[in-house]
């Protein structure tokens, strides 16, 4: 998955089918970055000017809290990803985007999307669904602190996304799941 076509299939994938001529509009404003592991692709203080979708590799949205990193989200293949407050108010960013292997990411520009948007009802669409799932997934993040165990954080985790399991450090997927890592090494060897 890495031309322009095949990312906006994966968008209309996710959200509706698209017209040929919305496929070439979003095409024409779609951006591709190359990211080495490491690479901040934001960083804390910067406005987020991007939606962006992992073709290759993943990435991890994080923040620091009195000195602790803290992963607020993963993606890889297929996965949107954006710094949501940052993105739609266009204010600096408290969280910041940083590729956890070598990645490929294609993202629409803020500025060009929302004028294509005002445009074209499908982009409309299009732009309320990506939002609708990244409400989604927040409420079920928050639902899963408050009312799962340790245990069945991890198992939805696994589950859901067993790439996240194979792929990320350990130390990274503890955090996301509020646990520290000795919890998840107690979960991961079933004495939780």
């Amino acid at each position: 998955m890495d031309t322009k076509e095949e990312i906006i299939r994966q968008f209309e994938a996710q959200t509706a089918p698209f017209s040929p001529e919305t496929h070439e509009q979003l095409a024409n404003i779609l951006v591709r970055f190359t990211l080495a592991k490491g690479d901040l692709f934001l960083r804390e203080g910067e406005i987020c000017k991007y939606y962006s979708m992992v073709a290759q590799g993943m990435i991890r949205l994080f923040y620091n809290k009195n000195g602790r990193d803290l992963t607020e989200h993963f993606s890889y293949e297929k996965g949107i990803f954006v710094s949501l407050e940052s993105y739609f108010r266009q204010t600096p960013s408290y969280l910041m985007i940083e590729a956890l292997e070598p990645s490929v990411i294609y993202s629409f520009p803020h500025d060009p999307l929302q004028n294509l948007m005002r445009r074209n009802h499908e982009v409309e669409h299009m732009y309320c669904k990506m939002l609708e799932n990244s409400l989604i997934e927040s409420q079920q993040k928050a639902d899963a602190c408050r009312f799962e165990t340790a245990r069945e954080r991890y198992h939805r985790l696994a589950t859901e996304h067993p790439e996240v399991v194979k792929r990320a450090p350990l130390i990274h997927i503890a955090s996301r799941l509020g646990m520290t890592p000795e919890t998840l090494s107690r979960v991961r060897a079933g004495l939780l």
